[in-house]
């Protein structure tokens, strides 16, 4: 039995962050395929969730932990913000340079450097100005989180009045989305901001009745097919996490997962 057809509950940026889901989330490794795509379609297509009114958004904080998680998970909408007239900001806090662990430190610095340039194209495609780049180490923004509490707290601070801020769930399960989550609310309790979760990794890991998911608190993005080829399109610029790494290492991002992605359309938890 699904729980998506749950009412919709306003979160308050203070309220208690959720459980990790770090575990859920390293027992399922990409290696395997993870909830298939029609087992979300038919979820959704039963239970369809409230839809998240783009036209009430004076101005949005699109915070991602690393380079790509703002396309894959609100790319479509920062296509129709920015189209619409909205100023949409994003902010990248990690450059992505560990995404492949077992790389050279040398290595490490020229992925970050080449999804650096990722991320302003892709970006660039979905038409918001270059990013806003903080530079924390990947793999360890937890061990930041108080900082880029206050970073983004700034950040917000000189966003338009009422702006929206965007960040990745804090039960995604995966410790650098989770933290800079948890970040994003304290962000957005000292601000007042308005504080959307999207998830990226959930769609992986979880499914539609599982427990750990607030679908009581979850909308819908409906977005128009402009909007949606602009981040298919930007999706494309991340050639260093679609490909194969040195000495025929698998994707990071394995081509199931981004269609995944694209397939289940964009969600967030409010």
């Amino acid at each position: 039995m699904t729980t998506l057809d749950h009412p919709l509950d306003t979160l308050d940026a203070g309220a208690a962050p959720p459980a990790s889901n770090c575990a859920k989330f390293a027992a399922k490794p990409l290696t395997r395929g993870g909830t298939p795509v029609p087992v979300w379609l038919a979820a959704l297509d039963s239970h369809p969730l409230p839809s998240l009114d783009l036209s009430a958004c004076p101005g949005l904080v699109l915070v991602a932990p690393h380079p790509d998680d703002e396309t894959l998970g609100l790319g479509a909408a920062t296509a129709q913000l920015v189209a619409s007239g909205v100023d949409v900001r994003v902010v990248s806090v990690s450059d992505g340079g560990a995404a492949r662990p077992a790389a050279h430190p040398r290595e490490r610095t020229r992925l970050g450097i080449i999804q650096r340039h990722e991320l302003r194209r892709a970006t660039s495609i979905l038409g918001a100005p270059p990013p806003v780049s903080l530079g924390l180490p990947d793999g360890r923004l937890a061990d930041h989180e108080d900082g880029i509490a206050e970073l983004l707290t700034g950040i917000l601070d000189a966003a338009a009045p009422g702006a929206w801020c965007a960040a990745t769930w804090r039960g995604d399960g995966h410790p650098d989305h989770e933290a800079v989550g948890r970040a994003a609310a304290r962000a957005c309790e000292r601000t007042g901001a308005a504080l959307l979760e999207y998830p990226v990794w959930m769609w992986h890991w979880a499914r539609p009745d599982d427990p750990a998911v607030p679908w009581e608190r979850a909308h819908a993005v409906h977005l128009p097919r402009n909007a949606l080829a602009r981040k298919q399109l930007a999706a494309q610029c991340f050639r260093s996490q679609l490909g194969p790494g040195a000495g025929g290492a698998p994707p990071v991002l394995p081509g199931f997962v981004l269609q995944r992605l694209l397939a289940v359309g964009e969600v967030v938890f409010r």
